[in-house]
């Protein structure tokens, strides 16, 4: 599972390693993937099998404990594909399957112990600028996924199949058809076939009520001046009935996404203290740079409370009753206006995900604070399989700034920030691991170290430097009474992309991080 349970925590509860001990880290081994570009997904390791899944429409199983590969399946992707975002971010697992959703829209499943594949359905013609780089949601007998292209014109979607046979079981497009709930808030025509409202991060699941929880990216193409209204259901978060695929609750972060905020990162599912109630609570940490508090019921989505982890300048207010922004017009880009605003497209925090520990009771957030940028809207032209934004955009740091970075700890319960742990010369793309020890594990900086923290004060305890950047999800894993942890290195996609921002902005500050792709295992020797 993506993040270990459906909640989304990415907590292990495993506590051999600890504060005490954690600097005794030691590599156990390591494996190079053979393959360049972001290494994001989470190893996931089931009876002795590491699952990783690598650039390259590659996966590969490895004996956990010694380090030998298994197998390694492998599917040529097409010449004449256009891939926006050359990653994989993990697999499902049931039973004797693994699930894998292939960068050119074709979903398989593959036997366990072989790599045999057992079956393949094509999601979506990848031709019409659709492919897939999240790791399967395995829920209620279904594989799930969704679809990415927000940047060339799809209809975003979340599609569910069966787990033992392949067959299509319920489709939900993210963008309404004429007449569906939500088509109001579009304009009149054809524009909600390339709406955008891709869906590229696997999303939490909730066993009580049987819904899940998907997020959703920006409109297409990206000027909002070009679909006027509030396009439902882009930049938002969706309640989907698991059974049926049903949208039971939604909640809409920012109308008319004009910044090119993708929302894609589900809501945890924690519960939280308001006001004195227990709130059944989802908590987002968004591009928008908003730390959104949601309420989960079974039927709709409530705003609680909502306020900004990092610098944001294009919100003046939220609605205390919908948590509606109220948008301050000269940060909002329109076609032939160029617009200045904070944070930068990026986000406060793009897709690498948080933590929560239900033992400190904090969540963590590897955040990008004083980043700003600008875009300036065109005319778009959609062609099938091709770039339908509209827009050129710049990123700067903003004035002042002594840091960039920023690994931070917020309590739920009181909305504040406990701590955070800023780094000076580097952005951070690094998704975090919290753990029952008290440590915190997370690489995502340009200096290629993973590194462990104290989850009670954000102190550095350990370092290792990799041979490239970390943009992988770390795990934890038993074997034979042991604790391990595991990350994969390989730097890319975005995470080099606002490298090489950065370096515009400031020559030479910031060099490029080599790439390569290799697989990690830790342990206290």
């Amino acid at each position: 599972m993506f993040r270990r349970t459906y909640n989304g925590w990415g907590y292990s509860p495993l506590d051999e390693i600890t504060p005490e001990n954690v600097s005794r880290l030691q590599p156990v081994w390591s494996f190079a993937t053979g393959q360049v570009e972001g290494h994001q997904a989470p190893p996931i390791v089931n009876n002795g099998v590491m699952f990783v899944a690598t650039p390259g429409n590659q996966l590969l199983a490895i004996d956990a404990k010694a380090g030998n590969l298994l197998w390694r399946f492998k599917r040529p992707i097409p010449e004449d594909m256009l891939l926006l975002h050359p990653t994989s971010r993990g697999v499902g697992l049931l039973g004797d399957k693994v699930y894998f959703a292939a960068a050119d829209a074709v979903l398989i499943a593959l036997d366990a112990k072989t790599g045999n594949e057992v079956w393949k359905t094509t999601v979506e013609d990848y031709n019409h600028g659709y492919y897939m780089s999240l790791a399967p949601l395995v829920a209620d007998g279904k594989v799930i996924v969704g679809v990415s292209g927000g940047e060339l014109g799809v209809r975003g979607f979340v599609a569910a199949f069966d787990a033992e046979t392949g067959k299509p079981a319920w489709k939900t497009y993210t963008v309404p058809g004429p007449g569906e709930p939500g088509s109001e808030t579009w304009p009149t025509g054809d524009q909600w076939k390339t709406g955008g409202g891709s869906v590229w991060i696997t999303g939490a699941y909730d066993p009580a009520t049987n819904l899940t929880f998907w997020g959703t990216g920006n409109g297409g193409p990206w000027m909002g001046d070009q679909r006027p209204g509030d396009n439902l259901f882009t930049s938002s978060v969706l309640a989907l009935d698991t059974a049926t695929g049903y949208i039971k609750g939604y909640h809409q972060y920012h109308p008319n996404d004009s910044w090119d905020w993708d929302e894609v990162s589900p809501p945890i599912l924690v519960d939280y203290q308001h006001n004195g109630k227990t709130i059944k609570g989802l908590v987002d940490t968004a591009r928008d740079g908003y730390l959104w508090m949601l309420e989960r019921t079974a039927d709709k989505i409530n705003f609680v409370d909502g306020k900004p982890f990092v610098k944001q300048n294009v919100f003046t207010s939220l609605d205390p009753e919908t948590g509606r922004p109220n948008i301050d017009p000269v940060r909002q880009p329109a076609t032939g206006k160029k617009a200045d605003f904070c944070p930068s497209l990026w986000g406060g925090k793009d897709w690498p995900p948080v933590a929560y520990s239900p033992k400190t009771k904090l969540l963590y957030i590897p955040a990008n604070e004083n980043l700003c940028g600008t875009i300036t809207g065109e005319p778009a032209t959609y062609t099938p399989g091709q770039r339908y934004v509209g827009a050129t955009s710049t990123m700067y740091i903003a004035p002042g700034a002594d840091h960039i970075g920023e690994l931070q700890a917020w309590n739920l319960d009181t909305g504040q920030k406990v701590w955070s742990h800023p780094f000076a010369n580097s952005q951070l793309w690094g998704p975090v691991l919290a753990t029952a020890g008290g440590v915190l594990f997370a690489g995502g900086t340009n200096d290629r170290f993973f590194r462990a923290f104290d989850a009670s004060n954000g102190k550095i305890l350990w370092e290792f430097r990799t041979g490239s950047g970390v943009n992988g999800v770390p795990v934890s894993f038993q074997l034979d009474g042991k604790q391990y942890i595991a990350v994969q290195s390989g730097w890319g996609v975005d995470a080099a992309r606002m490298q090489a921002r950065l370096n515009l902005v400031r020559p030479w500050e910031f060099p490029d991080v080599p790439q390569g792709g290799s697989v990690w295992v830790f342990a206290v020797d």
